[in-house]
This record gives C-alpha cells, structure tokens and sequence, in this order.
C-alpha cells in the first residue's frame, strides 16, 4: 500500500515540546505528537471502497493485514507521525477550556488527485487531552458515525467521511446513559477522513489564552490550504475567512432541516472550520415532524440543540469564532455585519429550501404563510417528516386529498375530524398555489424528489445493525450502507426500511434516548 503523503499540518503549525503521552494543559501548540493504542485482535468489519479509492487505496490493499494494521493503530505507516490536536471549546453555552482530540489521532496526510486529505482514528487510546477517559470507543457508537459519515455525504450534506470500521478485539467499559450501570461493550475503530478536522475551538483555545502569535499562525495556515482563493493574510483576508465560514456554516445547517437531521451536541469544539458535519455522537433522525425535538439525554431537560434550534446555535457559535479572530481583526462593526447576514441569508435559504421541498419554483408572496401553515399542522399530530415530504410530490390535485400522505401519519385511524379539515384545507391552499407552476406534474415530482430523500438512517435502523454486530452479524451494516448511497432513489426492493418507526423503537435506548457515551 504505497499512499501518497504529505505533511502540511506538522510541519507548518506548532507542535507540543513535551513527548509524554500525559493528560495535561497544553500551551504554545496545536497539536501534540501520540502514537494510538495496539489492540489485542484488530478486525475490519467493513470499509468504504468509495472512499479508499479517493486516497489512492486499491481494493485488495483494504483486504490486506497492512491496512488492518494501519487503520487501527497497530502499525505505524512509514515516517510518519501521529497527532492529536489541542483547542478548547463552549459546552452547551459555557467555556470549557481545553478540550483537544481525547479519542481522535490524526495519522497522516494523503494527497490524491489533487486532493489534500487528513486521515484520522477516532477510538484509537487516550491523548494528551483524553482527561479522565480512555480515549477508546465502542462498537455502537462507531457503526453510528461510520455509517451516517457516508449516508450524508450521499445525500449532499457537507460531511467529514469513513474509510473503515474496525473491532479492537478488546472491551471497554461504558456507562451508556450515566445512570451509575457501567458494562463492558465491544471496543471498536473508526477511521474518518477529512480535509480538515479543525474546529471552532481551535481558534478560541488560543484567543482564551491571549496567545495572539499563534492565533495568527494558525489562521494563516487555514488560509492558505483551505481559502487560498481569499489571497494573502491580512486584515481584510480575516475578515473575509470568516465571512466564508459563516456562509458554510449556513450552507451545512440548511442541509440538515432539509433532510431532518439533528446533530445533538453543537458545541463550538464540534463545529468544522469548513463547515462540514463533524463528530457524529447523540445524533438523530426526525421521524414525527417536530421543532422541540432533541436527541441528546444530555440535553433533554434544556433543548438547547432541539431541531428547530440549530440554525440559532450555528449563530451563537459563530459570535463565538468571531470574538476569537477579534484580535486578529480589531474591528467589532464588521464582525457584526457578518453575523447579521448569516440571519438575513438564513431566512431567504431557509424558504428556498423548504419551497424546492414543496415543489414551488415560482414567486409567490405568500409562499412563507403557506409553509408556516404547514409546520403548524405538521405538529398537530405525529407524522413522519421523510416520508410525508416524500409522499407529497405524489400530490397532482385535491382530489388526491390525505390519501397521498396518509402513510406519514403514526396514527391515521384515531385522528379527529378536526385535525382532518384542517389537513384538507391546507391541501386545498397547496393545490391552489401548484396550478401557477410551470412544470409539469412529473417535472415537479422529479424535482421534489431530489431534494426530499426516500431512505436516511433511522434511528431505529442504526440500531438494528447495532443489535446484529453485537452477535457478530455485520449484514445490516453493508446492507444499509449501499442502500443509502442512493438516498434519493425508490430502490422497490428496498421499500421495506421506507417505514415510519416501529412501535418497539418509540423508546428504546440507541433509537429514542442517545447520550455521548461512546
């Protein structure tokens, strides 16, 4: 396996002077050198030639003990060094100091078709800045991240990626909903790829401390390999940086009310410099429709990343960055005027996303009243966002009625005729507005189609495969990871997994209830 590598991370930012692997406070550094943890019995259960053949990765070098090796830290690839990085971070509204990769070691840097990657182990042992863990991670965990990386790249939201999934061979101890009932689970591997895995909290680790010089150094490496299109840094070059993240950010965050997604935990430490999904930990999938909904354990009591909230906490983590690269900038006015386009343009993306949604590609002044319209009776009873959103560009005219998205509701039979009319009039002002579409029906449907997925990885489905591994039956796994590489396809001999949620999985730890156990 002959890789293709470089070094621009270790070798332009500034690494900690002290070689130990001792949990420790950090200064005057990036990153620190670590090299992961060997496991007892390494295995990879699954690998994703998709992305394998985007690092240059035949696949019958996947299928090699050199891979096994490498991508669960048992080997050392060939001069190279392995990292963890230092930053800091705002834990559900508070500062929390230095936080820094606790489970995550950087391997190397692959560059490949003119492409630069950054290749990570998450799971891999304990950091400099693991604090009280191990820095391990469990078999649940990882098939969550390994396959969701994938799903949502597939369907076009801006994603951090998976190459493998592997099983240490060894247990860890876990406490899944930190209710004192720790049990050994299977401990297990994933390696993740990026561009870049810098956070927000990169930035803020330095500015909390007033280490300006290093600030400075690592937003101009930033610049430099991720905005060189910016040009040289500057003032002005800072400032537009932000600016791009800011837009990012957005960008990221409509793709996730677009699809249902709820990333549970945004913490500034998990937010992308690039404005990708990172650390896929108490994520979940809406199934019935609903702003309020979260979830996090952690985060059950306040909702503070409830679904509807996430376009407001991209905000607060940006005024978060933006008092970072302050000393870099020196200027508050235009640091607000960024922040106060992000609430402009999320409101004009926010109604474009949600009329491609609705399949209105004409002007219409009162398209915003129809959509609120339609949030509202959306709630009024549980149905399944994915599959209502689907359903509806089966809609060609009233009388179609409530049988075209009669399957999105959980329970059709007992809802009252109250509920009903107000459906039937909603359906009515929606058919109305359809007759100033220039489309065709069919044109329309394929449209709607491409932006409302027929297949995301449910809750409940993650944890089936979960449920599967545990008895050492990977089936599931590949089974879900080549269905949703074709999210928006209707894949018939599939339909079965286009299902609401199963009555079992209501409130079933791992498909109601998630917390940051892993």
């Amino acid at each position: 396996m002959q890789l293709h590598l470089t070094n621009t991370f270790t070798s332009e930012l500034p690494a900690d002077k002290i070689l130990e692997n001792s949990r420790r406070q950090v200064h005057n550094a990036v990153f620190s050198y670590v090299n992961p943890k060997k496991t007892s019995a390494p295995k990879v259960i699954h690998t994703s030639k998709e992305m394998a053949n985007q690092l240059g990765i035949s696949l019958k070098e996947t299928k090699s003990d050199f891979f096994k090796n490498v991508f669960t830290g048992n080997k050392i690839y060939p001069n190279t060094t392995p990292f963890a990085m230092c930053y800091g971070g705002h834990q559900f509204g508070n500062w929390a100091g230095q936080l820094g990769d606790g489970r995550a070691i950087n391997l190397f840097e692959i560059e490949h078709q003119n492409k630069n990657w950054k290749v990570q182990l998450k799971g891999a042992g304990e950091t400099p800045y693991s604090r009280t863990a191990d820095g391990l991670a469990v078999l649940r965990s990882s098939i969550r991240e390994y396959l969701c990386a994938e799903a949502m790249y597939h369907l076009g939201v801006p994603t951090t990626r998976s190459l493998s999934l592997s099983l240490s061979g060894d247990n860890v101890l876990r406490d899944i909903l930190y209710n004192g009932n720790p049990e050994y689970e299977k401990g297990a591997i994933v390696s993740r790829i990026s561009p870049s895995f810098l956070r927000f909290g990169n930035f803020e680790i330095f500015a909390a401390r007033n280490d300006v010089k290093n600030l400075k150094i690592l937003t101009d490496y930033t610049i430099k390999h991720h905005f060189a299109h910016l040009g040289k840094p500057s003032k002005e070059v800072y400032l537009n940086f932000f600016k791009e993240v800011s837009k990012q950010t957005l960008e990221m965050i409509i793709h996730w009310q677009r699809v249902g997604f709820v990333h549970g935990v945004m913490n500034t430490d998990n937010m992308s410099i690039l404005g990708l999904t990172i650390d896929y930990g108490p994520y979940g999938w809406l199934e019935g429709f609903d702003f309020g909904w979260t979830p996090n354990t952690t985060d059950r009591q306040n909702k503070r990343y409830r679904y509807g909230n996430q376009p407001n906490m991209g905000l607060w983590n940006l005024f978060q960055l933006a008092n970072a690269l302050y000393p870099l900038i020196e200027e508050i006015p235009p640091l607000e005027n960024v922040l106060a386009d992000y609430k402009t343009d999320f409101e004009k993306q926010s109604l474009a996303m949600m009329k491609s949604k609705l399949g209105f590609f004409t002007e219409n002044k009162n398209d915003l009243g129809i959509i609120q319209n339609l949030e509202d009776t959306l709630q009024l009873v549980e149905t399944d966002m994915t599959i209502f959103f689907r359903n509806l560009s089966n809609f060609s005219d009233q009388n179609t009625g409530l049988k075209v998205i009669e399957d999105a509701f959980y329970n059709f039979e007992n809802i009252s005729d109250e509920v009903k009319k107000l459906w039937n009039s909603w359906l009515k002002i929606y058919a109305k507005r359809l007759q100033e579409e220039k489309l065709s029906h069919q044109q329309r449907k394929e449209k709607m189609n491409a932006v409302n997925p027929k297949y995301v990885l449910r809750n409940y489905m993650a944890q089936l495969a979960i449920d599967a591994a545990d008895k050492g039956n990977y089936d599931l796994i590949d089974e879900f990871y080549i269905l949703l590489k074709k999210p928006y396809e209707e894949q018939p001999e599939n339909e079965k997994w286009f299902a609401k949620r199963p009555e079992w999985a209501r409130h079933k730890v791992g498909c109601s209830m998630l917390s940051c156990s892993s």
